[in-house]
């Protein structure tokens, strides 16, 4: 399961209601903010979250409105020590732009109290741990060398208990390692395999996260079958000309993505305040009913059908 709290969620420009883009997604003690726009660490104190573990920023491109709000953030890191590193993901266009921030305004070319590491990415793998990986994949817009991202949970075998309790397992470290795929040797010489207590393989949750997008049927592949997908509603289809001259794309083409890739649930985010909130989601929801439009602070769970 992924958890994401969204901090920021206006388009371009913070309006009253919203600020701008950035995301936190949580799993298993791991916490990764996608993208800082002005203002986020301001959004983390009022949406609770806290600064803890946030050490890992993914950055979907360089534009000002997606990064600005590092230099504060960096600042506040640096100052508090409150964390052991920071670890920033972009593409080598993105991390160019964030250099010239973190270094040239933030760090004045000083050495900081904490490594602060400004990672140049390309499309595939950048992050694994026991239980989940995070890919990188190509993205349109007005030539910034975009990246989106995909969460994918590795799949498991459930462990069942009432095979436990007819084998008379215990409850403890036998069935952990049971668990984690080991077998034991019980206190009467019974050996028990994990075959014999575990499930079929069931696949894990998969979440994908994308930014500005101009051409969003390039992300079928990057899409499919994603339990979550978070993406930009810029525009309404009225206006499509002007989204497909600026870059970007409406709820319709991203309701669109969905319907067609076997995505289970899109949240719609990158909002513009010349639109109703309402008129989004109509427009969205008349292609792709399970679409919902994220406001700074919703929190949501992106779990696995079963």
């Amino acid at each position: 399961m992924f958890e994401l709290t969204f901090l920021g969620t206006s388009a371009s420009a913070p309006s009253i209601k919203r600020g701008l883009s950035s995301l936190v997604v949580q799993h298993d003690g791991f916490r990764f903010m996608v993208d800082c726009g002005e203002g986020t660490q301001r959004q983390i104190l009022k949406s609770g979250i806290g600064f803890k573990r946030l050490n890992h920023i993914l950055l979907t491109h360089g534009h000002l409105d997606h990064i600005l709000g590092l230099a504060g953030l960096l600042s506040t890191f640096l100052r508090w020590e409150a964390i052991e590193e920071v670890n920033i993901y972009g593409s080598r266009h993105t991390m160019e732009r964030v250099d010239d921030l973190i270094n040239g305004v933030v760090l004045r070319n000083q050495q900081p109290p904490i490594p602060v590491n400004l990672l140049d990415i390309k499309p595939g793998l950048i992050f694994s741990s026991d239980k989940f990986e995070i890919t990188a994949f190509p993205v349109s817009h007005r030539g910034s060398a975009s990246l989106g991202f995909r969460f994918d949970e590795f799949g498991h075998r459930p462990f069942i208990p009432e095979a436990a309790e007819a084998l008379g397992i215990p409850p403890g470290p036998w069935r952990k390692d049971l668990v984690e795929g080991k077998p034991i040797t019980l206190q009467d010489e019974r050996v028990i395999d994990p075959d014999q207590v575990l499930g079929p393989e069931q696949p894990g949750t998969s979440l994908v996260v994308v930014g500005d997008v101009g051409k969003p049927e390039k992300l079928a592949e990057y899409v499919s079958g994603a339990d979550g997908l978070v993406m930009e509603a810029t525009y309404l289809n009225d206006e499509v000309e002007m989204a497909d001259v600026y870059g970007h794309t409406t709820a319709e083409k991203s309701a669109l993505l969905a319907k067609e890739n076997g995505v289970k649930q899109l949240i719609l985010t990158h909002v513009s305040r010349r639109y109703r909130d309402e008129d989004i989601l109509n427009e969205a929801r008349a292609v792709f009913p399970n679409t919902f439009l994220a406001r700074d602070f919703d929190n949501y769970q992106i779990k696995r059908e079963s």
